[in-house]
Formats: structure tokens, sequence, C-alpha cells
């Protein structure tokens, strides 16, 4: 997304490098290899997603992302109004999940480019572009709701909560943080806690230690 700025810690490096080394031992006999990141606003999934993609990257293993927030319906400051116009709209309809798994099924079918939307956060527009995905090996899929997505090989879920967020999407800037963001937080945690189980691998809610889903 256009207009979106990430604040990279050494958490995130940390457990990027973890979860790198995971990987690279899942890898074998997959020509292309699909990795979804999700969690609540203000987890960190895009920093986590990035610092992946870059150690991949360093490693000769290259590396794209795909992000959630390219795929929804309406662009962003469009959505907050609507919302608040109606806060029952909040919930995975507000995103064309559908056409974000088609892209990566199509990755995952080694196409060389694929077709996607493409938010302009300042504009509040949405665009389209042609990505070139051909050229990597793994494509990442960060979003809240990614973890349901269909076409994935590995699930990561970053556990906490929006209330543990706070001062992260203070920092952030980007989020309004008025009582009614809140109450979307609220919504959405209901929504997204539900997929927890679904994940192949956790990073605990003090982004200190990473676990394994049997």
């Amino acid at each position: 997304m256009l207009g979106d700025e990430l604040v990279i810690e050494e958490c995130h490096t940390e457990r990027a490098r973890e979860i790198v080394a995971i990987l690279d031992d899942r890898l074998s006999g997959k020509d292309k290899f699909v990795v979804t990141v999700a969690g609540e606003s203000g987890s960190g999934k895009s920093e986590l997603a990035s610092e992946i993609a870059r150690l991949n990257r360093e490693n000769d293993l290259p590396t794209g992302i795909l992000q959630q927030d390219d795929y929804f319906v309406f662009p962003p400051k469009t959505n907050h109004e609507m919302r608040k116009k109606n806060l029952d709209q909040v919930g995975t309809y507000e995103v064309k999940l559908d056409f974000l798994d088609s892209n990566l099924r199509s990755f995952r079918k080694e196409v060389d480019s694929i077709f996607k939307p493409l938010v302009d956060y300042n504009a509040d527009r949405i665009n389209t572009e042609i990505k070139e995905v051909g050229k990597y090996r793994i494509l990442i899929a960060e979003g809240t709701y990614t973890t349901t997505l269909q076409f994935a090989d590995f699930r990561i879920f970053i556990d906490r909560d929006y209330r543990q967020t706070y001062e992260d999407r203070k920092r952030r800037g980007r989020d309004r943080m008025e009582p009614f963001v809140e109450d979307v937080l609220e919504r959405e945690h209901e929504i997204i806690s539900s997929h927890r189980d679904r994940a192949d691998l956790l990073i605990t809610s003090d982004y200190e230690d990473i676990e394994l889903q049997v």
C-alpha cells in the first residue's frame, strides 16, 4: 500500500531470523511457497513480513510481499466513513480475500506476473498494478485475515490484541486514536482471535518468542 511507513525494531528482526530458519527446512521439494502473516492492527505484521523478505533475499531466496490492505473493497478513508455509518460492516467481507487468494494460486502455478489492486492511502484511491512475481521463490501475504486464505503453505499469527498494540498504533500515527476506532478494533478482535488455531506458528504477545503449532 502506498503511503504505509514501517517501524522496524530489533524484535521484528529476531523473530524473522527464527522464522527464516524454520522455513528453510520446509521449502524442500516446493518450487513456490506461500507464507501468511496475520494479527490485529499494530501487531507488527508488515514489519515482520518485511524482515522475513529482507533476510531471505540476503540468503539468495527471492521473496515478495502482498498486503491485504490493497485488497479492501473501498479505499481506507472511505471505508472508515462507511464503518462509522454501520459498525456491522466490519469484517472479512470488507476485503476481496478471494482476489488475494487467486493471486496466490497464480503464483503457485508459476505465472510471471499478476494483476492486483494497489491502495494509495493519502489519495484515498485504489489503483491497479501488474506485479512481477515469477522471480520469487516465496510470496508473503500479510494482513489481519490472511490466516483464512486457502492457498497458503505456512501460516504465522501474531498473538497480540488491540489493547496490547495501543502504544505501537499510537507511535505509528496512521490510525485515529478515538473511541470509535477502538470499537472497530474490538469487533476485529472478535473475528481474528478465532483464526489463531489455524496458524502453524504463533508469535507470543510480548513478541519475545515463537511457538510452533502441532
